[in-house]
């Protein structure tokens, strides 16, 4: 805030005042927008701050936050105060029911998982007692080793494991018959 104390005249008022006089000024029924309030400004206060396009959207976008201003396809009007405040997206809250006196609520569980108690008995999680935590072990392998066939490994099933080799066929046995 105070770099924006420094940057403008001391003639030129607060950036909420211009915007609302121009506004005013401009009086368009469906609102003024951005560059509208702009140039006015611009041409009713000639020498404006160096970042006056940055400090202007900012300062319309507070005051549309803050009720002051209503935007509305694009353009920026007074909020009128006659008119009910703008309602938030979704569906709106429950009305609360009051409580009837002498009714004490007890306290909403929290999220999450409960902490352990550090008064609970210590469980024993030994190995060999019961089933053993985590994945099983793989199997041992075969005693004998890979021998040079490769269709005695098997999984177990029966089924040698991977594609079957290809049959080749032995040129002997093709005999061409000449006619």
């Amino acid at each position: 805030m105070a770099t924006e104390e420094v940057n403008k005249p001391p003639s030129l008022p607060s950036y909420p005042q211009l915007i609302m006089n121009a506004i005013e000024a401009l009086n368009d029924k469906n609102g003024s927008n951005k560059t509208s309030i702009s140039k006015y400004i611009e041409s009713k206060y000639g020498d404006l701050p160096a970042g006056h396009t940055t400090l202007l959207s900012h300062h319309l976008n507070r005051m549309k936050q803050t009720g002051e201003l209503v935007f509305l396809k694009n353009n920026y009007m007074k909020a009128d105060p006659n008119a009910p405040p703008k309602r938030g997206r979704g569906r709106p809250p429950k009305p609360k029911v009051p409580l009837p006196p002498g009714v004490v609520l007890t306290p909403a569980r929290p999220r999450g998982r409960p902490p352990k108690d550090p008064n609970a008995p210590i469980t024993s999680s030994k190995p060999g007692t019961g089933k053993p935590r985590g994945r099983p072990r793989k199997m041992a392998r075969p005693e004998g080793g890979i021998t040079g066939n490769s269709t005695l490994i098997s999984t177990g099933s029966g089924r040698p494991r991977g594609r079957p080799p290809k049959v080749k066929t032995s040129p002997l046995t093709e005999v061409s018959v000449g006619h």
